[in-house]
Order: structure tokens, then sequence, then C-alpha cells
């Protein structure tokens, strides 16, 4: 079964509309797209449409933030982490303030929009901004359990999400905590480590592994920052060797983040899978990830290459 995890988000701010009146929601001219739509039409009192003005967007959200509400701001993820970064860094970050910026149609994934639509650095520009919460669900039941767990916290957070149809993970009944990563298969010679819909393509990989007999940690995740740097070392004592995923570019997002702790704390051979310092182009999204690297194929190739890289 495959769903859309900005359909779920959209079904998490219609519980939220019934269950905390402070929430508002606001959307930059695409509340049909990032599904805020859903929002409107239970709570229209507390929907804010500005328009195509992602500035404002900010803006209008930091104000109504400052005014003790809790707020959902969406739009494209381009737009949200491009058209308005100093607006978020100065208004949201900087102030710690309690505003959720929720980003649909990221990475190659939304295919025939093109290079000028998929973003593949949003979780590094956002990543980089101190008090800023950065969230990558694994899947449509994830993304509704983060958007209820980030509607209980208290300061700015990123949550992005894709397009299309993704397979389904876990049950209607998962849970979220900002800041833990999911085990969701246990091995010993590698570690997977995916973020967002390539978690799905880490599973994949596992199994391609097993039949290879190369037996496979697998995580989820799903929060970038902060990083489960438990969950992580737990794993690579065990594995000695890691693979990260990420519909993203390798510069800056999820590998970047693990790298960075394994080399201060516990360096091990690593291999990231990723966009490499490129944009993406117009083209079928499975035909998009053939040629950038990112299917589960190439995951499980970047896993025999950690495993080589080991010391004896």
């Amino acid at each position: 079964m495959k769903l859309a995890q900005r359909n779920y988000y959209g079904k998490a701010l219609v519980k939220l509309a019934e269950t905390n009146k402070d929430v508002v929601v606001l959307d930059a001219d695409l509340a049909g797209s990032t599904k805020t739509s859903e929002f409107r039409k239970v709570a229209p009192e507390r929907f804010v449409e500005v328009g195509i003005a992602e500035q404002n967007l900010i803006g209008i959200s930091a104000g109504l933030a400052a005014s003790g509400k809790t707020v959902f701001a969406s739009t494209f993820a381009v737009f949200a982490t491009g058209r308005c970064w100093e607006q978020i860094r100065l208004a949201l970050a900087y102030p710690k303030l309690n505003v959720k910026v929720v980003s649909t149609h990221c990475g190659i994934s939304v295919g025939a929009d093109g290079a000028s639509h998929q973003a593949l650095e949003d979780i590094s520009i956002m990543r980089s901004l101190p008090n800023m919460v950065v969230v990558s669900p694994a899947d449509a039941y994830e993304a509704y359990a983060a958007t209820l767990a980030l509607a209980e916290y208290d300061g700015p957070c990123y949550m992005r999400l894709g397009r299309a149809d993704l397979p389904v993970i876990y049950t209607e009944d998962v849970e979220f905590t900002i800041g833990k990563a999911k085990k969701i298969r246990s091995g010993t010679d590698v570690t997977l480590i995916g973020t967002g819909q390539m978690v799905n393509s880490c599973i994949e990989a596992a199994d391609i592994l097993e039949k290879e007999g190369i037996s496979a940690d697998v995580i989820n995740m799903s929060t970038i920052k902060p990083l489960d740097t438990e969950a992580i070392y737990d794993s690579i004592t065990k594995t000695g060797c890691v693979v990260t995923a990420e519909e993203h570019s390798v510069i800056g997002g999820l590998g970047s983040a693990v790298s960075e702790f394994l080399s201060e704390n516990c360096p091990v051979p690593l291999t990231r899978i990723g966009t490499r310092d490129t944009f993406g182009e117009s083209g079928d999204p499975d035909e998009l990830f053939k040629k950038y690297g990112l299917t589960a194929e190439d995951i499980a190739e970047a896993a025999k290459l950690s495993i080589s890289r080991k010391k004896e």
C-alpha cells in the first residue's frame, strides 16, 4: 500500500483543529497541494491564505506565534527554505518562536516539475539554523504522528514532506518523538541510516544484502536535528560501518550530520547516498532515482563498499 505524506499532514491538521484551539495554519497559494485546505474546511477562522508571498507567510506566522498561537506555515520546499530564509532566520529561529514550517514537494521525486522545484538543499539550509528542529518522516502515518508531535513542541521546526505516494512502513498508531530514531531491522555487518522516503529504500537494500549473506541494521532517522547520536553509536559499535541515504544533497544533509558525529566521536567507514553537488532535472521519478544513484541497489552497493573499508 502507498499513501501520500501530505494527505496525512492535512488529516493531522484537522485533528489539531479539533483538539487545540491555539493552532492556526497559513499557506502561500498552494493549500490544495500542501493539503492545508483540509484545515481550512473545518476551521476557516484560523486559516490565513497569504497568496504568493512567502516572506509575508513567515512574517505573519511570527506575529501570530508571538501572540501565543501555535502556527503551521506551508508551501513547497524550494520556496519555504529559499525565498524566505532571512525571515525564518531572524523572525523565527532567533527569537525561538513557535512556528512549524512544513514544506511539501521536496527532492527529485517531484519529477516533471524539474530542477526549479526539486529542493535538494533544504535540510542543509534549515539544519544550520540555531534553535531549529528538522524532521523528515518515512511514510504517511509517521508524517501524521510527527505533525501532532510538532504541535506539542514549543519552538521553531522544519518538516519536509514529499509529493508522491510512498510505501507504508508503519501502522496508524505509530508514535513519534522528536530527536529519537527508530530501529526497523537488526543486523551485524553494516548500518543503513535513511530519512524520508529513502527509509523504504534502505529496507529494500537490506533484503538485497540478506540474499548475499550480509546482515544490515536499518535505522529510520526521521529527526535530523537533533540527531539521535545514541542510536547511531549503539548500531556502529556492533556493525563497524555505515551507509546514509537521503533524497537530498550529500552536502549538509543527513550524511553530513552523521559524518560530523562519527568523525568527532567514533570514526568508522561511511558511504553517503544522495545527490552529488548537482541540481535535478525534469523526468520520471523512478528514472531520476536511477540516474542520481538513489535506488535500493545503489544503497546495497554502498553497503558492500563500507564493509570493504572496515579495519581487519
